[in-house]
């Protein structure tokens, strides 16, 4: 299981924010490609970008950091959200060095667009789903649906999507432990591997999240913990390889 780093990116800082919200935002670094060096030499496999601006704008707004981060580490897996609704803007990352992108909004508002999107980038896309009770949530969480993150997943499980990054909103940037329930459930019922998101507080969260990783969990995200040292990025990684017996 892939212990992987945030970068939240707004207005070109890397933020990080509780439950959404831009108005409640922390800075921790004015510079991204250094703030990915950070997490590379901490053993990092994987890296998750999101353009916080472009989530609301509906189109990337902070592509120029994220670039920039895939040029400074070409052979670093990295996965990308926030305003990605066209094909255009899936190929503009993928050319950049991007290795996988994250739909959003676009996938609950129009799920098809997902398979044609599968279709187009075969291997480089996932579908994000970002849940209140269970509920998906879209336009950077500003609005939520009637549909239920399972329902919507089970619909995907044809399309050719690498994976679901799951984020439960009421615990995302508030340090309250991860909703491992949920995000078993999902990739039970979904069908899809998962990359748990939102919550991931301490090492206890890997612990319990490596226990079902054999269930379909293939990640875990986490940023405020790493920025705040609830967490150590090497020490959690070498945990989920021992639990996980990779």
């Amino acid at each position: 299981m892939l212990v992987i780093p945030a970068i939240d990116l707004k207005d070109g800082q890397c933020v990080r924010l509780r439950q959404g919200r831009m108005d409640d935002s922390t800075v921790f670094g004015d510079d991204p490609v250094s703030m990915a060096k950070r997490w590379v030499d901490a053993g990092c496999r994987r890296l998750h970008l999101v353009d916080l601006n472009g989530a609301f704008a509906g189109e990337p707004v902070n592509g120029e950091a994220v670039t920039s981060i895939a040029k400074a580490f070409p052979d670093l897996p990295i996965q990308i959200g926030g305003g990605i609704r066209s094909l255009e803007t899936i190929e503009h990352y993928i050319k950049a060095g991007v290795n996988y992108v994250i739909i959003g909004t676009k996938a609950v508002k129009e799920p098809a667009f997902v398979k044609e999107a599968c279709d187009a980038f075969p291997g480089h896309v996932i579908v994000g789903l970002d849940a209140q009770d269970g509920f998906v949530a879209t336009d950077g969480w500003a609005e939520v649906s009637e549909v239920k993150a399972v329902d919507l997943a089970k619909q995907f499980r044809n399309d050719g999507v690498s994976a679901i990054v799951y984020t439960d909103i009421a615990r995302d940037g508030m340090m309250q432990g991860v909703n491992v329930e949920a995000t078993v459930q999902l990739a039970e019922e979904g069908g899809i591997p998962v990359i748990a998101s939102g919550g991931v507080t301490n090492i206890e969260d890997i612990r319990q999240l490596s226990k079902v990783a054999s269930r379909g969990i293939l990640g875990a995200i986490t940023g405020r913990a790493i920025y705040e040292g609830t967490l150590d990025v090497a020490e959690a990684q070498t945990l989920s390889d021992e639990l996980t017996g990779k």
